[in-house]
């Protein structure tokens, strides 16, 4: 396993995230973010946006189908911000 899947499978069990390109870019805006970690295959458009913040931004190495199914979601996710410290 991964660092980044550790650091997810962590932020699963605090439920301090918010999962979506959409949701991420609003945490970012609202300043709740603390880092984002992007699927590999992030749409060029968010990953700018997103990195146009002063945020840490992770890669998880899967596509955004995987990082849905990672995080136990039927859905893709392209983008998820974490919003709370994790020790």
């Amino acid at each position: 396993m991964t660092d980044v899947e550790s650091l997810i499978r962590a932020v699963l069990k605090t439920g301090g995230y918010r999962l979506g390109s959409k949701s991420t870019l609003k945490a970012l805006k609202m300043g709740e973010a603390k880092a984002v970690i992007v699927a590999s295959n992030c749409p060029e458009d968010v990953l700018e946006a997103i990195k146009s913040y002063d945020v840490k931004v992770m890669v998880y190495e899967g596509n955004n189908m995987e990082l849905g199914a990672f995080c136990g979601k039927p859905f893709s996710v392209a983008a998820m911000a974490i919003t709370e410290e994790i020790e």
